[in-house]
């Protein structure tokens, strides 16, 4: 049974079943070149609010290590979630501007005119990566279930190959199930890295 916090904006409670710390393993699957990278990983998941109308989200990885070697620190990715819809005059920014005049979506019946035909709502997940990448997803949630691919994918001048990519969540028997495709190296999109994670706090 999931429990939803009961000082979370209404914009959030959509999201909420991502709310707290977890961690796990998963395996990278990817070729490069005439290889192909197949290692176990180790994950540590972060979603947060502040009390306003998004998740924040921080994730470390590394890689497994075995008998002769150990563990060894791999990436890390930051960013935000939240409900997608348009920012009106109520809403902060841009920049740190506060809002003027009421602010939209924060009670359950302005958040469930949102929702889509499919009965899911639509999101928005903005990601950074230490690499020089930065992505802009759109998908949808709905119920224990995230779909999002990216929108935008912006590159500094020294970042590697890397053009798309779609990521798919879900709340499994209490655990968090996530899969991730990408399109990199030249290649077209395809599986890439997937992980289950169990709840610690």
């Amino acid at each position: 049974m999931r429990e939803i916090p009961v000082d979370l904006p209404s914009e959030i409670v959509p999201l909420s079943w991502l709310i707290g710390v977890w961690e796990g393993t998963g395996v990278i699957d990817y070729p490069i070149g005439d290889e192909k990278v197949s290692r176990e990983f180790g994950q540590r998941v972060s979603f947060s609010h502040d009390g306003l109308n998004y998740l924040s989200y921080s994730a470390f990885s590394w890689l497994v290590g075995d008998d002769d070697h150990a563990d060894e620190p791999l990436t890390a990715e930051t960013g935000y979630w939240r409900l997608e819809r348009p920012r009106e005059d109520g809403d902060v920014g841009p920049g740190m501007l506060p809002g003027r005049g009421p602010v939209p979506a924060t009670d359950v019946e302005a958040v469930e005119k949102l929702r889509r035909p499919s009965g899911g709502f639509p999101i928005e997940v903005s990601l950074v990566h230490p690499d020089g990448v930065s992505e802009l997803y759109l998908g949808e949630v709905n119920g224990p279930r995230i779909d999002i691919g990216t929108d935008a994918v912006m590159r500094s001048a020294g970042a590697k190959s890397y053009s798309a990519a779609t990521r798919m969540y879900g709340l499994v028997d209490g655990h968090l199930l996530w899969a991730w495709d990408i399109a990199a190296l030249g290649q077209e999109l395809r599986s890439h890295a997937s992980a289950r994670l169990a709840k610690v706090d």
